[in-house]
């Protein structure tokens, strides 16, 4: 039922920082009963899982250890799932980070909701552009800057708040029930004695005092019984929280279908909040995600580079050969140029194009915010439909080209260009891969050049769709209204979030991601921050 869901929401503030008012947090996110965990100490550890190097292996373990601490103070049953290693492709291997698996409760008459979050972060340098140390958390307006802030320590942390808060406040409010009820007490027993005293009768003073003490006994009775009910959670609650989420979640998919029939057995609803708002006050509520198909293409005539002094001119060169290739991927106006890549995209509806235009989206501040001269559509909905609902292909960088300061007259011997699909429903991920390649070869063929040109497909992951008239969405409507007054846009994500969709196929439960973040949290970028609350100043953490 859909008014048994825990759902929490937190507003945030929109204030741009100033230089002038920078300062390291020092314990402000502490944890309710704090237990010396707080988001400064959490993003102070570099759980960076993409650089394939040991010591960040490392770090990402400490971080998973730290977590399952604080979630076995919180009084949940935790498994740490070991997850074994990984082979690179140069040979080396590296471990896996655990899996944190906990349960908070196992009544059968409630609902169990599963969070999932993870705790490893990009990589994260001073020397990239980063305002701060990005492994200090550090203050800028009610901004907390630093790695993981938002993606996804600081939403993981709120999690872990939200039902250790509850506890806190069902405490409080039992000791406001026990004064109460002790105060309604003592003015019956001083009314009984006071009587008892005008009627100076010693044996019913005898017995006034027997009554008062069964009486005190009841009471405490009564507050043991308040304290269970009362601290009581109205859902059971299991976090799943990973370690490799920014390398692709690597094993976790295993272990969704190894533990479909026991962890997941329960699992009536899953929530993950690992993405943002579509603005920087309004919440929302996503019900979609792009897949992702990244591509690899190598150009290769030797494997050492040319001095172009002595070889320019005479020989195809890998470079322009690349550049050719990348340039008939896509066009000025972003549509993809690779044949029948548009045709298995799901029919556009009325009532899809009526939730378009229902979000709350302020294009001139978007623009803004994203500090983009131009977008390639005018429209609201356009603009929307091509971020989620539409593929889009990205160049992400050329792998052997020279790319440092200053000038170095060399022909590369061999370069990779790097690029990827957003994939929306119903691609089929084979048939993109097929249709690239074919792509790709036409145009090489048509260059007759005398390089080897081999094209690989490195990643696919599917797209998600979930379905917005299960409870747990009406629940989480209704939440947002509640604490904030207003509908929540719907919307959908331009990323790939892949454990989205793997929950959906495996355990065949209802997904739904809640964001915690606003859109200008810049998550993965240099200036990745989590908002403080709006609300009395208080800290995210503690709401």
């Amino acid at each position: 039922p859909s008014g048994r869901q825990l759902v929490h929401q937190v507003p945030l503030n929109s204030t741009v920082p100033a230089p002038s008012s920078r300062r390291a947090c020092r314990g402000s996110l502490l944890l309710p009963g704090h237990h010396g965990t707080t988001l400064k100490e959490w993003v102070a550890i570099e759980s960076d899982s993409v650089q394939p190097v040991l010591r960040f292996r490392q770090e990402v373990a400490r971080m998973m250890a730290l977590a399952t601490d604080h979630l076995q103070r919180l009084g949940a049953s935790v498994d740490t799932v070991d997850m074994g290693w990984q082979r690179l492709p140069d040979g080396q291997t590296l471990p896996i980070p655990p899996i944190i698996l906990a349960d908070l409760g196992n009544d059968p008459r409630k609902a169990t909701v599963c969070f999932y979050g993870h705790l490893d972060v990009q990589p994260a340098r001073l020397e990239d552009g980063w305002p701060t140390d990005p492994y200090t958390l550090t203050e800028l307006d009610g901004k907390l800057y630093g790695r993981g802030a938002s993606d996804n320590k600081g939403p993981v942390l709120a999690w872990i708040n939200a039902v250790s808060a509850f506890r806190a406040l069902g405490q409080v409010m039992v000791m406001m029930k026990v004064v109460v009820m002790m105060m309604v007490v003592m003015k019956v027993m001083v009314m009984v004695v006071m009587k008892v005293m005008m009627m100076v009768v010693m044996k019913v003073v005898r017995m006034v005092m027997v009554v008062m003490k069964v009486m005190v006994v009841t009471m405490k009775g009564v507050v043991m019984v308040l304290m269970v009910v009362a601290m009581d959670l109205p859902v059971n609650i299991k976090f799943v929280i990973e370690g490799m989420e920014e390398p692709g979640s690597i094993g976790l998919e295993e272990l969704v279908k190894k533990e479909k029939d026991r962890f997941f057995s329960s699992v009536d609803y899953i929530v993950i909040s690992d993405n943002v708002w579509l603005s920087e006050k309004k919440p929302a509520i996503t019900y979609g995600t792009r897949g992702n198909s990244y591509f690899m293409v190598e150009v290769k005539c030797r494997d050492h580079d040319f001095h172009s002094g002595t070889y320019g001119g005479i020989l195809h060169e890998p470079m322009a050969d690349l550049v050719a290739l990348l340039g008939s991927l896509v066009d000025s106006s972003g549509r993809i140029l690779v044949p029948g890549i548009y045709d298995q995209v799901a029919p556009l509806t009325d009532e899809e194009r009526e939730m378009y235009a229902a979000i709350d989206l302020d294009l001139e501040q978007y623009r803004n915010t994203s500090q983009v001269k131009k977008f390639l559509f005018d429209t609201k909905e356009e603009i929307l439909m091509h971020l989620w609902r539409y593929p889009s292909l990205s160049i992400h960088g050329i792998e052997g080209a020279f790319d440092e300061p200053g000038a170095k007259t060399v022909i590369p011997g061999r370069v990779t260009g790097k690029f990827s699909i957003r994939l929306v429903p119903h691609m089929n991920i084979s048939v993109v891969e097929k249709q690239v390649k074919q792509h790709l070869e036409g145009i090489f063929s048509k260059r007759n050049s005398s390089n080897q040109m081999t094209v690989s497909m490195t990643l696919g992951l599917h797209p998600w769709v979930g379905n917005i008239k299960d409870h747990q969405y009406v629940a989480a409507k209704r939440a947002i209204q509640i604490v904030f007054g207003t509908e929540p846009d719907m919307t959908r994500d331009g990323s790939t979030i892949p454990i989205a969709k793997i929950f959906q196929d495996i355990i065949q439960k209802s997904v739904m991601m809640l964001p915690l973040g606003a859109v200008d949290d810049g998550e993965h970028s240099q200036k990745e921050k989590m908002n403080r609350s709006a609300e009395a100043g208080l800290p995210l953490g503690q709401l």
